[in-house]
């Protein structure tokens, strides 16, 4: 048996990282975000794969770490869950006038086709040091990717905004269905 690569998307501060956390607490393996990883090592050293400064250089990154994370993930059994991933990235890349999401993926689906979306959530968005970008462009990045999980194949699945013990039992529930 290998993994099988559950990968939670979606809008910037919607919650995905606490619903990681929280999978986690429970005994399931998690990746954490790229972009978050990314941002930290970037804040201490030079600064230049930055998303507020160089947002194409960021995604290039992004995409590195996803394929690495994906790799290690290969030689794994049960459920592994990503916190975003390699199409969030080259979804970035993309926007960030880099190469087409479907050429770097090469059509090929990377996670288990149902995938977990994050929808904007106002009530509990919040910047921090780590991720600068408003609710506006945050809401933007949501509908790029909704669009482009649906045109690589993907099921996506919108999260109900329910405090982060619900949205737990409600993705296990959706595994144990699918």
């Amino acid at each position: 048996m290998t993994a099988k690569k559950v990968l939670i998307s979606g809008c910037s501060g919607g919650g995905k990282s606490t619903l990681l956390d929280a999978l986690g607490q429970l005994g399931y393996r998690t990746n954490s975000e790229p972009g978050r990883r990314i941002v930290a090592e970037e804040m201490r050293g030079n600064g230049e794969a930055l998303p507020w400064v160089n947002l194409k250089a960021f995604a290039r990154r992004a995409i590195h770490v996803s394929q690495s994370n994906l790799t290690l993930a290969d030689h794994l059994e049960g459920l592994v869950f990503f916190d975003r991933g390699l199409v969030d990235a080259a979804v970035a890349y993309e926007f960030a006038g880099g190469t087409p999401y479907h050429s770097l993926l090469a059509g090929k689906l990377h996670y288990a086709q149902h995938v977990f979306l994050a929808p904007p959530w106002p009530e509990i968005f919040v910047t921090d040091t780590e991720r600068r970008s408003s609710l506006d462009e945050a809401k933007a990045e949501y509908q790029r990717l909704v669009r482009a999980f649906s045109e690589l194949g993907y099921e996506t699945c919108e999260l109900p905004k329910v405090p982060v013990i619900e949205r737990v039992e409600f993705v296990l529930n959706e595994l144990r269905s699918g």
